[in-house]
């Protein structure tokens, strides 16, 4: 139901505690996601070699997501992710490390990333849980707008701060900039007083319960017997291995195309995640105007025809804009999606159904990088690459206007008559936001 006016609430201290340790993270993170391909390119010059460095990012998905998603579920959520945090410091700093001794290769960098997303699985998937562990009920869409709009602010800052850092400094150096973030974030963690687990304790839910490969099929019957949930999950793997040469290829694109500078290559990733915060405001109102096919289809087919549009025009400045507008609304089709997962699954399917998404949208993208190098070397033109990507991507979510996906308005009606659990959550998402 909507807050009555005027009735206030607090966030707590443990919830600004977590909201600290996340800002200075996700600045961190996002001086990696600057620094990595940009080591990458500099060592390789290679379309084929930032591919791999994606696919060792999303490996661990396809081989550990099912598995880590059930287990996060039965251990102590909070702990987990502040050992999570410190051992994702120690590996991440390796790199800079090797790159001051003169001894880091393109196989040490696929050998972090690997790690690093293996830990990160972790770390999401424990996430999940932990903004409701930390707010009332009433407060979940502050909290989540306030969580939400620090990952995108992050996103923003980080790279224009790396492309600033990265004129007197190595691009391996920033990696200590985000060994250190995840360090203040796992002492927030430490700080935090609440648990991040609600019901029996965790040993004794693990003893009692199902075996781990049991809660994986159930979350993957879940899934794949719902229609819409099927077809979401069938069309975000489509558009994530067309797609994943955008994101994977972009510091090639930036420099071959656009002829961009490092500083300038930094500033197209915040024009992205501009993008994202733009577009995230209006995600409310477009929603109460536009039915959920139409939002999150032409959100899609948008995403795709500005990437075209950029390739087209080969302008840095365009591509400042364009780049925004595609990140900006293609994250709009995630918001939709996601907020109709939350409406219509029971919640105690929330972790398994979350990770079974995630591995069977993301296990694509690794494939897809590889395919899209595959393309450039073919073409020998990064340009017409990312130019028939974006095309595909409208085509694909065109054609999904015949699925399922076109009624997921009757199946967020029925879930919120049912009293789904996320259907109250996603009322008052759509009327506050």
């Amino acid at each position: 139901m909507i807050q009555p006016r005027g009735r206030q609430h607090t966030l707590g201290r443990d919830f600004w505690l977590y909201f600290g340790g996340q800002l200075v993270s996700q600045v961190g993170s996002s001086f990696t996601s600057f620094a990595f391909p940009l080591l990458v390119f500099k060592l390789t010059g290679s379309a084929t070699d930032l591919a791999l460095s994606t696919a060792a990012n999303l490996l661990p998905y396809l081989l550990f997501g099912l598995v880590l998603g059930a287990l996060v579920d039965r251990l102590d959520r909070r702990r987990m992710m502040l050992w999570t945090d410190v051992a994702r410091a120690a590996v991440i700093v390796v790199l800079p490390v090797l790159a001051l001794s003169g001894e880091l290769s393109v196989a040490d960098i696929y050998a972090v990333a690997f790690v690093q997303s293996t830990l990160g699985i972790l770390f999401n998937c424990g996430e999940f849980a932990a903004i409701p562990s930390l707010v009332g009920q009433d407060d979940l869409v502050a909290a989540n707008g306030r969580i939400m709009a620090t990952n995108s602010a992050g996103q923003i800052v980080g790279p224009i701060l790396a492309g600033v850092l990265v004129t007197f400094t190595s691009p391996a150096n920033l990696l200590f900039f985000d060994a250190a973030s995840f360090l203040v974030s796992a002492g927030c963690l430490a700080a935090i007083r609440r648990s991040f687990n609600s019901g029996p304790p965790p040993a004794r839910r693990a003893a009692g319960g199902t075996g781990l490969l049991e809660d994986v099929r159930e979350g993957l019957r879940f899934v794949w017997s719902h229609p819409v949930l099927r077809s979401i999950s069938i069309m975000m793997a489509l558009i994530n291995f067309v797609a994943a040469t955008q994101s994977t290829q972009l510091v090639l694109f930036a420099k071959q195309t656009l002829g961009a500078s490092d500083t300038q290559v930094a500033l197209l990733f915040a024009a992205g995640a501009a993008g994202i915060v733009i577009v995230a405001a209006a995600a409310a109102p477009i929603r109460r105007r536009l039915s959920f096919a139409v939002t999150a289809l032409g959100a899609l087919v948008i995403s795709g025809l500005t990437v075209t549009m950029m390739a087209l025009l080969g302008s840095y400045p365009a591509a400042l804009v364009l780049w925004a507008a595609s990140a900006g609304f293609g994250l709009l089709l995630n918001i939709n999606t996601g907020a109709l997962r939350q409406a219509i699954v029971p919640s105690r399917l929330y972790g398994r159904v979350i990770s079974v998404a995630s591995v069977l949208a993301w296990s694509a993208i690794p494939l897809g990088a590889l395919a899209g190098a595959a393309a450039i070397r073919l073409t020998g033109s990064v340009t017409d690459v990312y130019a028939a990507t974006g095309i595909l991507i409208a085509l694909i979510a065109l054609s999904f206007a015949f699925s399922p996906v076109r009624h997921g308005d009757r199946y967020l009606a029925e879930a919120a008559a049912a009293g789904a659990p996320g259907a109250a959550d996603a009322e008052v998402a759509s009327a506050t936001e």
